[in-house]
């Protein structure tokens, strides 16, 4: 794998990189990418993927979080409304840190399926590592056509990243593109509002580069940005499809569901 093989790196790159996505890791838990060590007990991301059992065992253990939670039987709670969530929970650990090392630390970070690798966190989510990667220098953001290319780079790599995760589960759970490809568009949504609650000074940044990423394929459509707040002082992203949290009893809908009542956001 190319994470373990990283002797004829560009070490500056690397370097870079590091720096960016530890830069990112500030902004909370989502954003972390840990160093991969063969002693850490890291399962390769790809063969996660690539094997149905596994992923129904991650898929049965958030169905029994969510019937506990709801203080009903696991069998109550649907599958696939089970899988929608663990799909959500997985791609926002897999764009965030690439997001938050574009905006936080001025670089997109060349990450791929098989650079990573993961376990289970003691809460049911997931932590990520990955050996020494490059990435390519994006700036600061600043210029219209500087965020545009930095998104184009970005989408670039965020559908490499999402794709066969959106295979796998499309094809295991029976989920709709329309549902999978916006709970992507949600989880970047979600890091870009994560990124401007810790660092203001870099909120337009996050949310600018957010955007051109959603105008672009296969996110376009998924949602949008709209103001929010007492005097329309934040944003709040509006996706135009539901991640089926809402079909488990009590759950309610999400903020940016099209299913919540606008005074509700």
């Amino acid at each position: 794998m190319r994470g373990l093989h990283s002797g004829a790196m560009d070490r500056p790159a690397a370097a870079r990189t590091a720096a960016a996505l530890a830069e990112a890791a500030r902004a909370g838990p989502f954003f972390v990418v840990e160093p991969w060590t063969p002693l850490g007990r890291w399962r390769p991301l790809h063969g996660l993927i690539d094997d149905p059992a596994a992923l129904s065992e991650r898929v049965g253990y958030a169905r029994g979080v969510l019937a506990i939670r709801a203080g009903i039987a696991s069998g109550a709670v649907e599958e696939r409304v089970a899988a929608s969530v663990v799909f959500g929970g997985l791609v926002s650990r897999l764009v965030s840190p690439q997001l938050g090392a574009a905006v936080l630390g001025g670089v997109v970070p060349d990450l791929t399926m098989a650079d990573l690798w993961w376990q289970p966190a003691g809460d049911g989510g997931w932590r990520l590592a990955a050996g020494p990667a490059g990435g390519a220098e994006v700036g600061a953001l600043a210029e219209g056509e500087q965020v545009r290319s930095a998104a184009g780079l970005m989408a670039e790599r965020i559908r490499a990243l999402t794709a066969p995760v959106t295979a796998a589960f499309a094809t295991s759970f029976r989920l709709s593109g329309q549902v999978l490809r916006g709970n992507v568009a949600s989880a970047l949504a979600g890091a870009a509002a994560v990124l401007a609650g810790s660092c203001q000074a870099r909120a337009q940044a996050a949310y600018r580069l957010t955007a051109q990423i959603l105008a672009l394929e296969p996110w376009r459509g998924t949602g949008e940005f709209a103001s929010s707040g007492p005097g329309g002082s934040r944003l709040q992203f509006i996706r135009q499809s539901c991640c089926l949290l809402y079909r488990v009893p009590g759950a309610g809908t999400c903020g940016d569901c099209v299913l919540t009542a606008g005074r509700r956001r």
